[in-house]
């Protein structure tokens, strides 16, 4: 199989980037050594030549910050923290995973035309761009939120798409997602792996996305690299995606394999991708290059991945205009997703626009947005232990969990398969007559399996107790387990009746 050379035409910057390979480990060696920290790689993405002890100490945390997460997250050097570890808000976005996964539908109209395409090879170059194209909007260094087991995100109002993604499983982390249009389907099940390497994350894509074109039935399937999250605690955090993305036509065998070229010293070769379209038989049929942050262009070209005379190379994507000094460097697409714009009619109240934590970070209150946070989090492991106890599975909604097993790269993944329910529910609800205008931003946030508990529950509890003098008095421990509390947050044993009513029902209406 031809395959495009990782460094041609790369000049002066890849000899550089090759022949300074022993001046950089000393390097990295020098500036670790000075801070103290063995084994912490910082480097300046935009090819800076600043001092390498100033570039360390760049980044988003403070000083005393860098000391104390690094303290924290040394040990878990080698370790897959997907889900193990409690991060700061301070590092977060305010958007979900969930809603990250509909990202990808921002230059959905590539697969409208890939649809159109009665070309087999150029349908590759459609559908191939338009899974490039979400890599601009990736590179953001903000860590989105863990879903919520049950949580759910919507859109509509964008392309014709109907998008639902709903969070299937807490422990691993998976996600699933269905979008469709007049044009094509769109399926994900997604298990991120993470690897913790000191200042820097690999994280690998353990999925499975297919694309299904509606007009002739072709099936797409997307295997697409790993990224790595550069200069975690110290240093100028950036984010890189090198290796293979691959495309293949599982209906005809065609396919599609594009480089992402490694970031470079100097930042030699950051952003640039090049590969071939291939027809089954693996013989070259079109070569494609570009960049994931600007746009990507087309060619046809001969057996041996030359151009072919009489052609020229044609733009097929180009990346849309974004807000300046944006404060999470948010495309205008990703604050349309964060909206209600996209909204749908009654929308779900499992919907991740309505996350407390998330809407406060939106607004700046760092402070809310971690107590909510903390909260939410909690109630979640309440949830998983009154699960536990009442020998309950939980079963998505949207989403059902088959016998099937596939492989990826980086490890073996089950397959959850949408059911139609959610085109049902839409359907009902959209021709609708009768539904009350409800203001979307009062609902309450609920992906919970299991109902609040009411206030006849926490009568029956305080009605068990004895009174003493004119007042009541109820266990703390007793009324923790009703409100998913911690006990060892409160520090008297018992508290008179008046008071713990407060809080409960605080409890009750807050959660």
């Amino acid at each position: 199989m031809a395959s495009p050379k990782k460094n041609q035409s790369k000049g002066f910057f890849a000899a550089m980037s090759s022949g300074l390979s022993m001046f950089g480990n000393a390097m990295h060696r020098s500036v670790n050594g000075l801070l103290g920290y063995e084994g912490v790689e910082v480097i300046n993405p935009e090819g800076g030549k600043e001092d390498a002890e100033e570039e360390a100490q760049r980044g988003r945390w403070k000083q005393e910050e860098r000391e104390s997460h690094w303290k924290m997250m040394h040990k878990y050097i080698g370790s897959d923290v997907t889900s193990m570890v409690t991060l700061p808000v301070l590092i977060f976005e305010p958007m979900t995973m969930l809603q990250k996964m509909a990202e990808l539908m921002e230059y959905s109209y590539l697969l409208d035309q890939a649809d159109e395409c009665e070309d087999p090879y150029l349908q590759l170059v459609y559908a191939a761009s338009w899974a490039i194209s979400v890599y601009y909007a990736y590179q953001r260094t903000w860590k989105p939120f863990n879903p919520i087991l049950g949580e759910t995100y919507e859109m509509v109002n964008h392309g014709g798409i109907s998008f639902i993604s709903e969070q299937v499983s807490h422990h691993p982390p998976m996600s699933a997602g269905h979008a469709e249009n007049e044009h094509f389907t769109y399926d994900v099940t997604s298990k991120l792996k993470t690897k913790f390497l000191g200042n820097s994350l690999d994280v690998y894509p353990v999925g499975r996305t297919r694309v299904m074109l509606k007009r002739d039935g072709v099936v797409l399937d997307l295997v697409p690299p790993p990224t790595k999250v550069n200069n975690l605690i110290f240093g100028r955090t950036w984010v890189d995606s090198p290796g293979e993305m691959i495309m293949t036509n599982l209906t005809t065998g065609d396919k599609v394999v594009l480089y992402f070229q490694p970031c470079g010293w100097f930042g030699a070769g950051r952003y640039e991708v090049d590969g071939y379209v291939y027809n089954a038989a693996e013989e070259p049929k079109i070569l494609m290059t570009g960049k994931w942050n600007e746009s990507m262009s087309y060619q046809p070209c001969d057996m041996e991945g030359e151009p072919l005379q009489g052609t020229e190379l044609k733009e097929v994507w180009h990346v849309a205009d974004a807000p300046e000094n944006d404060k999470f460097q948010y495309t205008y697409f990703a604050h349309k997703i964060n909206s209600f714009d996209t909204a749908p009619k009654k929308l779900l109240a499992s919907d991740s626009r309505l996350r407390p934590d998330r809407f406060a970070l939106e607004k700046g209150d760092l402070s809310k947005a971690g107590a909510e946070k903390s909260s939410l989090e909690e109630r979640q492991r309440a949830e998983k232990r009154t699960r536990e106890a009442k020998g309950d599975q939980f079963t998505p909604r949207w989403f059902d969990l088959t016998d099937e097993v596939t492989a990826t790269p980086w490890g073996d993944l089950e397959i959850y398969h949408y059911n139609g329910k959610y085109n049902e529910h839409r359907a009902t609800v959209d021709s609708s007559d009768s539904i009350n205008e409800v203001d979307i931003t009062s609902i309450e946030f609920n992906p919970w399996q299991y109902a609040k508990p009411c206030i006849n529950q926490l009568h029956a509890v305080i009605c068990h107790y004895p009174s003493v003098g004119t007042l009541y008095h109820l266990e703390v421990e007793s009324i923790c387990k009703i409100c998913c509390l911690q006990p060892q947050h409160h520090t008297q044993k018992l508290l008179p009746l008046k008071c713990v009513l407060e809080k409960s029902l605080n409890c009750l209406y807050n959660l």
